[in-house]
């Protein structure tokens, strides 16, 4: 069945600007969706079953419901675990265990955040900030984005302050607005970001 609308859940206002900027690229005009942020990933964590509950007593058969968080330190495994679990006690069934059935949300997780997924698409941020370096995804502890380590988002603040943008902290809704928009999905590299673009276009 055709999906009409994307319901997105996510964990912040940063995530919420990079995928306005990005969705309508990659969605098209016939498919709508909404983006809801919430503080941290410990409040979206925490209201999810019952937003899950909600909606399980109204979704329409054409539309999806995608969560998205960070990994952060977890242990990615068991934080998967953890979002299918909230989803099945509210009556709801993923898309991981609905193979081959008609499926009503999908988990996803970006590896170890956000920013993990701006260095799977470098040429984009040299789009948005031209003064850093074009060598930088070819440097030791920057080939895998997704295994970056010492925190994605500080090592990517840094990167950039060095070629002299964003001198008093990276402003994250900015930054993601401004990559959003250059992102080519089918360029990026991280996996974690593969894996969630690829859920995205199955769905379309």
């Amino acid at each position: 069945m055709k999906t009409e609308r994307l319901e997105i859940l996510v964990e912040e206002p940063s995530m919420e600007a990079f995928l306005r900027a990005l969705l309508p690229r990659v969605l098209g005009p016939q498919v709508g969706f909404q983006i809801y942020p919430y503080q941290c990933k410990d409040d979206l964590l925490g209201k999810l079953s019952a937003r899950l509950q909600g909606y399980a007593n109204w979704l329409p058969d054409t539309w999806r419901i995608v969560v998205v968080v960070d990994r952060d330190d977890d242990d990615c495994a068991a934080l998967k675990q953890r979002l299918e679990q909230v989803a099945a006690q509210a009556g709801m069934r993923t898309r991981t265990a609905g193979v081959g059935q008609m499926w009503q949300v999908v988990n996803r997780i970006a590896i170890e955040e956000l920013e993990a997924w701006y260095f799977g698409d470098w040429e984009a941020v040299r789009q948005a900030y031209p003064r850093v370096s074009v060598t930088v995804p070819k440097k030791e502890g920057f080939r895998d984005p997704d295994a970056i380590s010492g925190g994605t988002w500080e090592k990517f603040e840094l990167v950039l302050q060095r070629a002299g943008y964003f001198k008093n902290g990276l402003r994250k809704t900015e930054a993601a607005r401004e990559i959003g928009q250059r992102i080519e999905p089918q360029r990026n590299r991280s996996r974690s970001f593969q894996v969630f673009r690829d859920a995205i276009l199955e769905m379309v």
